[in-house]
């Protein structure tokens, strides 16, 4: 029996079906995320995608000839919490976590012998492969770089557009107003649990602790609101500034413009030639040209957030996480309430904290119990404050 057609022994077994599923995940999840990236980087992933399908087909194929059984796709799930980080998170924070799964697939997964050595020269080449991935992401988060500190050959229209783009000083670009909901209700439940804890320690769970957590949560909550609300309304005045900006640059240098626009096209494939078409052809149209440059040059594409979207949700996730403390106190006192405070409040860290993970990508129950930590450090301290200072 050749080794090619030879029986699969479990280590082989197992590590296909591994190296199987892992390449069924990193498909999707690149996927996932080029649906948030530009049109150039999204490109760049969902050709990494394609080439993951690739890998799972020479595994596919090496299962077949040891009669391994292929599972369908569709039984690998991606949970619902993955699919929510790739869809919530920020793209650098995933892209640094995909690169860190390649580097991890290529020390272990692929370079541990199997034992088979046809196994082992299929994951051998897909180890070179998934090495030159962990280098794309790499230099997709870090710029232009080959992933050793040397520079990478650039697109002769990227070092032209560079030096017209550095003549623009002026460009901004706002903050943003990220997962605020969930910051909103970490800020408002850690703060007024610290006010309760203390009230608390100071008046033995006396009705004075209701008023101080409501006027507390009351306070946080409009805090946050009137914040997000001006947050979001700069990164708007910034955006018109750009806009405004650049439309003055299109009327004052018409020329140069065009050809920004048109290398940033022959930077997505298309040749000079019909890049400058496209672009004299846009020229035409000042307001046509003005939202195609500001969507390539500095990511002004559509309408902008709402101010006042941004306020409410950012006061009201502020006021329910505020409120969570204040709760037991308006149903009773003392130290049945204190007590009923305390659980509440660090089933509500642990819950906020798990919900923080879909933004920072740390796994749930770590995150979780990290907030929870926090929750007894603040409030242990804060309730200790309040006994060495009664009222």
């Amino acid at each position: 029996m050749s080794p090619s057609t030879a029986e699969a022994s479990p280590e082989v077994r197992d590590r296909l079906l591994e190296a199987w599923r892992g390449e069924v995940v990193a498909g999707r999840v690149y996927d996932l995320i080029a649906d948030r990236m530009p049109a150039r980087e999204a490109e760049i992933l969902r050709r990494m995608a394609a080439a993951e399908g690739g890998h799972r087909e020479r595994l596919e194929g090496r299962m077949a000839e040891l009669g391994i059984p292929v599972p369908p796709p569709e039984s690998v799930h991606l949970s619902p919490w993955l699919r929510l980080q790739a869809r919530i998170a920020p793209v650098d924070r995933l892209l640094a976590a995909r690169e860190a799964a390649e580097d991890e697939e290529v020390g272990d997964l692929y370079k541990r012998s199997t034992g088979d050595p046809v196994t082992d020269e299929v994951l051998r080449g897909i180890r070179k492969e998934e090495r030159a991935h962990s280098h794309t992401v790499s230099e997709m988060r870090a710029g232009r770089s080959d992933g050793a500190g040397a520079p990478a050959p650039v697109h002769p229209a990227q070092v032209r557009l560079d030096k017209l783009l550095g003549r623009e000083k002026w460009h901004r670009t706002g903050g943003g107003w990220i997962s605020g909901a969930i910051y909103g209700a970490n800020d408002g439940l850690a703060a007024v649990f610290g006010i309760v804890a203390g009230v608390s320690g100071a008046t033995g769970g006396s009705s004075f602790v209701l008023t101080a957590g409501i006027s507390a949560a009351v306070a946080s909550a409009l805090s946050m609101a009137t914040g997000a609300f001006l947050a979001e309304r700069s990164e708007a005045e910034v955006a018109a500034a750009n806009l405004e900006r650049e439309r003055q640059e299109i009327a004052e240098h018409p020329d140069e413009e065009r050809e920004e626009l048109s290398l940033f096209y022959q930077l997505k494939g298309i040749d000079e030639a019909t890049a400058d078409a496209m672009a004299d052809q846009l020229s035409k149209q000042p307001d046509a040209m003005l939202q195609a440059l500001a969507a390539e040059e500095f990511g002004i594409a559509g309408d902008r957030g709402d101010p006042k979207e941004a306020a409410l949700a950012a006061g009201v996730s502020t006021g329910l996480g505020a409120i969570v403390p204040v709760i037991p106190f308006i149903f009773t006192t003392g130290t049945v309430a204190i007590v009923l405070a305390a659980v509440v409040s660090l089933v509500a860290h642990f819950l906020v904290g798990a919900a923080k993970s879909l933004v920072t990508l740390r796994t749930w129950w770590s995150a979780g119990l990290e907030m929870t930590l926090a929750g007894v450090i603040v409030g242990g301290a804060t309730y200790l404050v309040g006994l060495a200072l009664p009222t």
